[in-house]
């Protein structure tokens, strides 16, 4: 019988499942969260979960030897790709997922952070996910790293500043590096625990927590409907 509970990776007390969460729950499944940031072990199989989530945080998938629970999380993650287990990685957890599938993870030219527009690519009108969402629209971002294209792998969505911000693996492993869980709660808490980064962007935070009001409500609208799909 297949568990029906979902493992999330948490990297930060902050950056949580979010909406994800809602969507979890509304077809009777759990989210196990695993509290990387505490100090609780990457486990060292799924067993019988009904899928794995990785969340973003602020270190880099090239950061092995400094935080080896990366590289718990990468053989993680090859399980479960081995497995056919629905992965869903988010930011940091995107980049993994590209790592784990033969792609390699970079500075990007400057961080893309806050809300900017992302475009969907024609693939994704039929995907599985994606498939409700709108061609484009105005997401919440905060990254510096990027990522090529998986080998093997389906594009979903880009921006104007970074080419590859979602894919598709297979049937039912996603990769997304712009953030469709965010509540209100998130993004304040990134605000004030990455203000150092708003400063070193040049961005007016005041400006940003107005996006913030602006965009949010939409946004979720839209995160809903992928999560809806990802259960499902």
């Amino acid at each position: 019988m297949t568990n029906l509970e979902i493992i999330a990776l948490q990297h930060t007390p902050f950056e949580t499942v979010g909406t994800i969460g809602d969507a979890v729950v509304q077809v009777g499944l759990k989210v196990r969260p695993v509290r990387v940031y505490d100090g609780e072990p990457v486990p060292s199989c799924l067993a019988s979960a009904a899928g794995l989530i990785i969340m973003g945080g602020p270190m880099g998938v090239y950061e092995q030897d400094r935080l080896p629970f990366l590289r718990d999380e990468l053989h993680l993650i090859e399980k479960a790709l081995a497995d056919d287990v629905p992965v869903l990685g988010i930011c940091l957890g995107s980049q993994l997922l590209a790592t784990a599938l033969g792609s390699s993870v970079r500075k990007g030219k400057r961080k893309e952070l806050g809300w900017h527009r992302v475009f969907l690519d024609p693939s994704a009108a039929a995907d599985p996910l994606f498939r409700d969402a709108p061609p484009e629209f105005t997401g919440f971002h905060w990254h510096g790293d990027i990522f090529d294209l998986p080998p093997g792998t389906v594009q979903l969505a880009r921006t104007f500043a970074t080419e590859c911000q979602a894919f598709r693996h297979g049937r039912n492993s996603y990769g997304i590096l712009f953030h469709p869980e965010v509540t209100t709660g998130i993004v304040s808490a990134m605000i004030e625990a990455f203000d150092h980064e708003i400063r070193e962007e040049g961005i007016d935070a005041a400006q940003l927590a107005l996006d913030t009001r602006t965009h949010l409500e939409s946004f979720q609208t839209i995160g809903a409907a992928l999560w809806k799909n990802w259960v499902s």
